[in-house]
């Protein structure tokens, strides 16, 4: 018997990803071709992913992981999101956010990227290494 709900959740998580892969996989993997040391970073953000999918989520091996890896994501952006408005909040306009969340637009950024940038192109990558 098919449900619609479990198939409906999975296209909505693989739209979640592809997003995620347009706005941060893509760029981040063009960037790890010239900087060697992001492609390590970018390694190390996606088994880090692996594992805590793996052995930190409870009957992960029931789920599909394209909705494990987007429900992972969202709860990262949802971080992103919820952090960044505390500092606006604090009212320290010299601070500089510490998760940013979106995705650089050059080399140079990518060189630079945060925590959260990182482990969102690395959701993607992991995602990537997924069997289809």
């Amino acid at each position: 018997m098919f449900l619609i709900g479990p198939a409906l959740l999975e296209v909505s998580a693989h739209r979640i990803l592809h997003r995620l892969h347009e706005t941060h996989g893509e760029p981040a993997l063009a960037a790890a071709a010239a900087i060697p040391a992001l492609s390590a970073a970018l390694d190390q953000h996606a088994a880090a992913v692996r594992d805590i999918l793996r052995h930190g989520v409870p009957g992960a091996s029931k789920v599909p992981a394209a909705v494990l890896l987007a429900g992972y994501a969202r709860g990262l952006l949802d971080q992103v999101r919820e952090t960044s408005a505390t500092e606006r909040a604090i009212d320290e306009p010299s601070r500089v956010p510490t998760m940013r969340g979106h995705a650089p637009g050059d080399l140079t950024g990518w060189a630079a990227a945060d925590w959260a940038q990182l482990r969102l192109a690395g959701v993607c990558l992991h995602a990537m290494r997924q069997p289809a």
